[in-house]
């Protein structure tokens, strides 16, 4: 796999896992609660979903060079791009009307 079709990869993985927690109310898409999940569940969840990609990330990096050093910068950046590609999913379950 080349760079540049890891790195789309890793966004797209990105975009899809930041909005999972709104789109289903299972936990982690596997687990069914017995009630609905709040918003501090799916914020966490989140967190979870942002370190699984972050991981998988870095393996493709490792595994195409050499890792560059992160400082704190990266992660504040790679953090709010996570949660602005969670936004259509917040829309979607905490704006949008739904038919009960």
């Amino acid at each position: 796999m080349s760079q540049t079709s890891s790195v789309w990869l890793v966004v797209l993985l990105a975009l899809l896992m930041a909005n999972m927690p709104f789109v289903t109310n299972r936990l982690f898409a596997l687990y069914t609660l017995k009630s609905p999940k709040n918003l501090a569940v799916r914020l966490a969840e989140m967190v979870v979903w942002y370190l699984l990609v972050g991981s998988l990330g870095r393996y493709l990096e490792q595994r195409n060079g050499q890792i560059s050093p992160q400082g704190w910068e990266f992660y504040a950046i790679t953090g709010t791009l996570f949660l602005t590609f969670a936004f259509p999913g917040f829309i979607y379950r905490y704006l949008f009307k739904h038919r009960s």
